[in-house]
C-alpha cells in the first residue's frame, strides 16, 4: 500500500492538514466511530478543558485503532467536531502536536455543531485508516 498527502497546508512549520490523502492497494480499511474524552468509568473527563478533550479524545481513537491492528500513522483521515470553534482554534496546535507525535497527517474536518450527545463534551473526533 502507498500513500500520498494531496495540498498539505502548513502554519509554523507544522502541518495543519492535507486537503486529501490517496491510498493505493490497501489491505484493510478501519472505519472509526466519534471518539470522546471519556474516563474509565465512562463519564466526560476534562469538563471545560478543550486541550484535555483533544489529548484523551486522541488517546481513545488511538487505542481502538490499535485494536482494530493498526497505528494513527494508518489515520487517512479525520473529522473533529466542536461545540466551540474559536476555543477549538485556540488550541490547535495541541491537535497538531498529538497528532504529529503519532505520525499522524490524516485528511481533516474541523466544524462547529450547536450540541453533541454529553452537554459535558467538547468535541468529538471519528477516523478513517487504511494499511
Amino acid at each position: 500500500m502507498s500513500k500520498a498527502e494531496i495540498g498539505p497546508r502548513m502554519a509554523g512549520g507544522k502541518l495543519m492538514y492535507n486537503r486529501a490523502v490517496r491510498v493505493d492497494e490497501p489491505r484493510s480499511w478501519l472505519f472509526l466511530a466519534g471518539h470522546e474524552a471519556r474516563d474509565e468509568e465512562g463519564g466526560i473527563a476534562h469538563k471545560g478543558d478543550m486541550a484535555g478533550q483533544i489529548r484523551l479524545t486522541l488517546r481513545r481513537l488511538a487505542e481502538t485503532v490499535a485494536e482494530g491492528g493498526m497505528t494513527m500513522a494508518d489515520v487517512v483521515q479525520i473529522r473533529v467536531v466542536t461545540t466551540d470553534l474559536s476555543a477549538c482554534v485556540a488550541q490547535y496546535d495541541v491537535l497538531m502536536d498529538e497528532l504529529a507525535a503519532r505520525h499522524c497527517r490524516p485528511a481533516s474536518l474541523l466544524a462547529e455543531v450547536s450540541a453533541l450527545s454529553d452537554p459535558d463534551m467538547l468535541i468529538e473526533i471519528e477516523a478513517v485508516a487504511a494499511h
